[in-house]
């Protein structure tokens, strides 16, 4: 398997470990709408780290970790719910014309918005196991060589950062578009989707 066959896999595998559009994709296309370009994409970067940090977790075959996550599924679920709902329940009463002053002025907390989803990403158990999942269904474990696992993980990051880049520049062709009622709806179902997201996973864990 050559070095770029590998670096090729890599970008597939962060590509499509992406494209599902669930509560991380909807808060990046929130963001992208009400805050601007750069807020979308910094925030789909942190799910591009978060991602890539699994794959490096299932690259290097730490076990301990995994199993450590498989153990404490219930914290990881639980903290994610809260972590959606409450993020929901922000966005949702988030005032449009307060946002639509910070647009203008250029005021956005894009370290913010990346720690938040690359956060958020860790805690949802489920989308860690599925990237493991297909990981290991491209066969890139075997590439044991220190460099080509290198490869394989900037490969991923490279993928998902792609999605990311691709979505929001397709959302922004949109944003200039939306006026403050547009962005009051906006936060108003972003924001039920999100916190319904949330309530989805806390009921998760009574069922189980």
């Amino acid at each position: 398997m050559s070095w770029l066959e590998i670096f090729i896999k890599g970008i597939v595998l962060g590509f499509i470990s992406s494209i599902p559009l669930g509560p991380i994709g909807i808060i990046c296309i929130q963001r992208t709408l009400s805050k601007g370009r750069w807020s979308g994409f910094i925030s789909g970067l942190g799910a591009a780290s978060a991602d890539t940090f699994v794959a490096i977790i299932a690259g290097l075959g730490l076990s301990f970790i995994i199993n450590f996550i498989k153990s404490n599924s219930f914290i990881f679920i639980l903290l994610g719910g809260l972590v959606l709902i409450i993020l929901g329940a922000q966005i949702f009463f988030k005032s449009p014309v307060k946002q639509f002053r910070e647009r203008k002025m250029n005021k956005t907390s894009l370290h913010t918005d990346f720690l938040s989803v690359f956060v958020l990403t860790l805690s949802n158990p489920v989308a860690v196991f599925v990237l493991i999942t297909i990981f290991a269904s491209l066969n890139l474990v075997k590439a044991h060589i220190f460099y080509l696992l290198m490869l394989i993980f900037a490969g991923i990051f490279a993928g998902a950062g792609l999605w990311w880049f691709l979505l929001t520049s397709f959302v922004n062709v949109y944003r200039n578009k939306f006026r403050l009622k547009n962005l009051w709806w906006l936060n108003k179902i972003t924001g039920a989707i999100i916190f319904a997201f949330g309530l989805v996973a806390l009921f998760s864990i009574l069922l189980k």
